[in-house]
C-alpha cells in the first residue's frame, strides 16, 4: 500500500475557481438568454411540430424535451449567483462561537472521527497520522478517534500506536450512521470532524473551517472532496508515438494542435467532483442550502444533537397517531381513552431510537435536511470553497457502480419515503435548490427516450415532429447553441462535456435506483471498497453497449433507405438523427472504455524506484 500512495504523494488540490463579477454577468445574461429560448422551442414543439400520426413516438418526446427543461431551470437557478472565495478568522475560545457556553474562556473542544469497517488498518494509519498533524493559532483542545466496526485487533493496535482513541459496539445496526451515533454517545467536543477510513485531513483544515462557526447558527460546513489518485492519463502524442514510432508522435502532435491536449485514461470514472464542490454545491450557499456529503465536513454537536431530538419526536408522534387511527377505526369510537393513548405514546418513545444521523444509506443529505428546516434554530451550513483533505477515488468500476447507485437510490428514497421537498421550515430557495439535486435522479426516465429516438427514426422512418423543415431547426439551433454557451461561461474552470456525458449514460443505474424505491425495497449500505476489483466488467454496461450498437446499425440503415429504398425517410432526417445518434455513442463510449480500463502497468525504471 505504501507504494501505491507514494506515486501521488506529490499531488496539489486545485485552487477554488476564482470569482469574476463580469463572468458572473456573462453568465446570467446568457442562461437568460437560453431559457427564454427554450421556452419558445418547447412552447413551439407542444404547439407546432408533433407529428399527430406517430403520437406513439412524438407524445414521450415531448414529453422528455419538457422534462429535461424543468431540469435546466432548477439547474440554472442553482448556479445562478456564485460568491468570492473567503476564509474567516479562526475563533479563540468556545465563547467566539457559542455566546451561551458558561465557561466562555476555554479552549474549543473537537473530535475528529475515523468510520471503517473492513479497511486496511495501515490505510487507515495515514489518516490518523495526517490528522495529529492539524496546526491551528491558538490552543485547541483537539481528540481522535477510530470508529471501527469491524471490531479488529489490528485497527485497535494502529489507533494505539498512533495515540488516537478507539471505540467499537457490539453490533453494526445502522451501519455508518450508527457507527457515528454510538460514537456521540461515547465523546464531547464541541465541534465533530466526520472523516472516511481514506481520509486525510490536510494541516490547515480546521485553521480554514473553523472562523465560519464564529455564527452561532452555523451548524455545519462541508469541504470539497478531491481524490489525490485519479489517473492523469496519457498524452495522445505520447501514445502514438509509443505505438507507432516518430511518425504516431508526429501525427498526435498534429491533432493536438488542432484539438488541444488529449489524454487519454484520465480519470476513466469522471470521478473528479470539483463541478458538484466548485459549482453546484458552492452556489447554494447564497440560499443556505449547501449540504452535508459525509467525509471532510465539521459539525456542531449542538445541533447535530437538536436535529436527532427533534427526528425523534417526529417519529414518536408519527406512530402514536398511526396507532390512534388504528384504534378508532377499528373501535368506531371518536376518542382514544387518555390513559391508552399515554401508554401508546410511553411504547413509542421506547421503541424509537435517538439518532444523531439518521439509520439511512444517504444520512448526511437527510440530516441536512432535518437541520435546515429548523426554522425556529435558523440554522446555516456552508460549502468551503478550499480543499482541505485528501482521499482514494473508487478504484475500478465495480466500486464506481457501488457508489453511484448508493447515491441514486438513497436521494430517491428521501424524496418519495420522506417527503423532503414539502417539509416544514424550509424555505422556497432550499427546496428548489433540494429539488434540483432530487429531480437529477429522475433524469434515466427521459434520458432514455433521447438514447433511443435517433434509433427508432433511422431504422423505421417514423419522425416525432411533423417534419425536419427549416422552422424545426429555426427553432431548436439557437437553443442549443444559447445553452452550450451558458453552460460553458456558467461552469467556466472546469471541463463540462465529461459530466454531461457521465449523466446521460448513468441511465441504467438510475432506472434501477428509480425501480428499486418505487418497488419499496430497501438501498442496502455496502461499503465502498478501497481495494481495486480486477477483472473485464463489460457486463455491467450492456445497455451502453447496446445504445452504441444499435445506434451504429441505425445509422447504416438509415443511410441505406435514403440511397437505396422507397421509405419514409429524409436525407434531413437521417442526418439530424445519425449526428445525435452519433453524440450519445461518444456518451456512451466513456463509460464502456471505462470498463474495460486498467491501470499501466509499471515500467522496469518505476519498479526499480
Amino acid at each position: 500500500m505504501d507504494d501505491y500512495f507514494r506515486a501521488f504523494e506529490h499531488r496539489l488540490p486545485p485552487e477554488p475557481l476564482p470569482y469574476s463579477p463580469l463572468r458572473e454577468l456573462l453568465w446570467q445574461f446568457l442562461a437568460t438568454i437560453s431559457l427564454v429560448v427554450g421556452a419558445w422551442y418547447v412552447g413551439w414543439r407542444w404547439l407546432h411540430s408533433l407529428n399527430h400520426d406517430a403520437m406513439w413516438f412524438a407524445l414521450p418526446l415531448v414529453l422528455s424535451e419538457t422534462a429535461a427543461y424543468l431540469g435546466l431551470i432548477l439547474f440554472v437557478y442553482n448556479l445562478w449567483k456564485d460568491q468570492a472565495p473567503e476564509i474567516a478568522e479562526p475563533p479563540a475560545l468556545i465563547g467566539d462561537v457559542d455566546p451561551a457556553a458558561p465557561d466562555q474562556g476555554r479552549p474549543i473542544s473537537i473530535d475528529i472521527l475515523f468510520a471503517t469497517y473492513n479497511e486496511d488498518p495501515e490505510l487507515v494509519r495515514l489518516g490518523l497520522q495526517d490528522a495529529a498533524k492539524l496546526d491551528y493559532p491558538h490552543p485547541i483542545d483537539v481528540k481522535i478517534h477510530v470508529l471501527d466496526d469491524g471490531k479488529r485487533p489490528e485497527m485497535r493496535a494502529v489507533a494505539e500506536e498512533e495515540g488516537a482513541g478507539y471505540i467499537t459496539r457490539t453490533s453494526n445496526e445502522g451501519f455508518k450512521a450508527g457507527n457515528l451515533r454510538n460514537a456521540m454517545e461515547r465523546t464531547s467536543g464541541d465541534f465533530i470532524v466526520i472523516c472516511d477510513a481514506d481520509t486525510r485531513p490536510f494541516p490547515t483544515f480546521l485553521a480554514r473551517t473553523m472562523g465560519y462557526f464564529r455564527d452561532p447558527k452555523m451548524a455545519w460546513v462541508q469541504t470539497p472532496q478531491w481524490f489525490y489518485d485519479l489517473p492523469e492519463g496519457e498524452r495522445l502524442a505520447d501514445r502514438l508515438a509509443r505505438r507507432f514510432g516518430r511518425a504516431g508522435g508526429r501525427i498526435g502532435r498534429g491533432i493536438e494542435r488542432v484539438l488541444g491536449e488529449i489524454r487519454l485514461g484520465e480519470d476513466p470514472y469522471v470521478n473528479d467532483p470539483q463541478m458538484f464542490y466548485d459549482v453546484i454545491q458552492r452556489r447554494r450557499n447564497r440560499a443556505n442550502a449547501s449540504f452535508c456529503c459525509g467525509a471532510g465536513s465539521i459539525h456542531r454537536r449542538e445541533a447535530v444533537m437538536e436535529a436527532a431530538l427533534r427526528s425523534f419526536g417526529d417519529l414518536v408522534e408519527r406512530r402514536v397517531i398511526a396507532a390512534e387511527e388504528e384504534i378508532t377505526l377499528e373501535s368506531r369510537e371518536r376518542r382514544v381513552n387518555p390513559a391508552l393513548m399515554e401508554a401508546i405514546r410511553t411504547e413509542a418513545v421506547t421503541e424509537v431510537v435517538l439518532t444523531p444521523y439518521r439509520f439511512h444509506v444517504s444520512e448526511d443529505i437527510y440530516t441536512s435536511i432535518v437541520l435546515h428546516s429548523d426554522r425556529e434554530r435558523g440554522w446555516k451550513s456552508y460549502q468551503h470553497p478550499y480543499v482541505e483533505s485528501k482521499m482514494l477515488s473508487p478504484q475500478d468500476f465495480l466500486t464506481w457502480t457501488i457508489q453511484r447507485f448508493k447515491y441514486a437510490g438513497g436521494s430517491l428514497d428521501i424524496l418519495f419515503n420522506d417527503n423532503a421537498m414539502f417539509r416544514r421550515g424550509l424555505t422556497l430557495p432550499q427546496r428548489l435548490m433540494y429539488g434540483a439535486t432530487f429531480y437529477s435522479y429522475l433524469g434515466a426516465l427521459w434520458n432514455i427516450v433521447f438514447l433511443f429516438a435517433p434509433v427508432i427514426y433511422l431504422f423505421s422512418g417514423v419522425a416525432p415532429v411533423s417534419a425536419y423543415t427549416g422552422d424545426f431547426f429555426v427553432h431548436v439551433v439557437p437553443f442549443l447553441i444559447a445553452l452550450e454557451l451558458a453552460m460553458m461561461v456558467g461552469t467556466w474552470g472546469v471541463s463540462g462535456y465529461a459530466a454531461k456525458a457521465s449523466y446521460l449514460s448513468f441511465f441504467p443505474l438510475g432506472l434501477r435506483a428509480i425501480w428499486t424505491v418505487l418497488r419499496g425495497q430497501k438501498i442496502s449500505f455496502p461499503v465502498t471498497p478501497k481495494d481495486r476489483q480486477s477483472g473485464n466488467f463489460l457486463k455491467l454496461v450492456r445497455p451502453q453497449l447496446a445504445v452504441l450498437v444499435l445506434t451504429a446499425a441505425g445509422v447504416v440503415w438509415g443511410i441505406a433507405a435514403v440511397l437505396f429504398a422507397d421509405t419514409p425517410h429524409t436525407l434531413t432526417g437521417v442526418v439530424t438523427n445519425a449526428l445525435w445518434g452519433l453524440n450519445n455513442c461518444a456518451a456512451m463510449a466513456g463509460i464502456i472504455l471505462a470498463a474495460v480500463w486498467q491501470p499501466p502497468e509499471e515500467t522496469e525504471e518505476e519498479k526499480r524506484r
